[in-house]
């Protein structure tokens, strides 16, 4: 039986590199993959998750309220059978796409590999990590350090100086420019205005290496 799994972690732990992995094994056995990204988030071209290590692939994006069932139901229609749907950036997922990607589990009997960010930068749930999370059958964490040598479990945005932003709206496109994920004492260390980050540039994707 198909199941739904979510891969959740903070920025840069390898989300999108394990994505493009995981459906390289997927066409390496014959089977066809679908991956969907947020029409949002455009960084590195419209319809293309690319990883910092230089992987990429082609992707559909899907909108704000647009049905990710009746999505899959219309690709595999016109494209033939389908082995396994992959969502980048699923923290940006509506409450209503995430019950309709665990239709595609359960009515059409397709897999669902969700990954993305579990908390935003004031350390709360986004919307579509939130049912994920009550939802999805198997939860597993992608792990990542902060630069105190902790795990980093939260994410902090940050301004030019490198001083944590604490307001503002939820949804932010940025990069290592932008977001530095953090252990939960140095997010409170941050947040607090007892400390800062040191920037890093974002890192630009290489050539398709696959």
């Amino acid at each position: 039986m198909a199941k739904f799994y979510f891969y959740y972690s903070a920025m840069n732990a390898g989300k999108t590199t394990t994505l493009l992995q995981s459906a390289y094994n997927y066409h390496e056995r014959g089977m066809r993959t679908l991956i969907l990204t947020p029409a949002l988030d455009n960084r590195f071209g419209v319809g293309v998750v690319a990883s910092r290590i230089g992987l990429k692939a082609n992707a559909r994006r899907f909108g704000a309220g647009e049905d990710l069932l009746a999505l899959v139901e219309q690709d595999i229609a016109e494209r033939g059978a389908l082995h396994c749907v992959f969502v980048d950036e699923a923290q940006f997922l509506s409450k209503a796409q995430v019950w309709q990607l665990s239709d595609v589990v359960d009515r059409l009997n397709i897999p669902v590999l969700a990954y993305g960010l579990r908390t935003d930068f004031r350390g709360e749930l986004f919307e579509g990590s939130r049912y994920l999370l009550a939802w999805a059958d198997n939860l597993e964490e992608i792990k990542t350090i902060c630069h105190t040598g902790r795990k980093a479990t939260m994410v902090v945005r940050v301004d030019e100086q490198g001083r944590a932003v604490t307001e503002g709206p939820q949804v932010e496109i940025g990069g290592n420019d932008r977001y530095v994920s953090v252990s939960r004492a140095e997010f409170k260390h941050i947040t607090e205005g007892r400390g800062r980050i040191e920037l890093q540039q974002s890192v630009l994707p290489l050539d398709d290496t696959r």
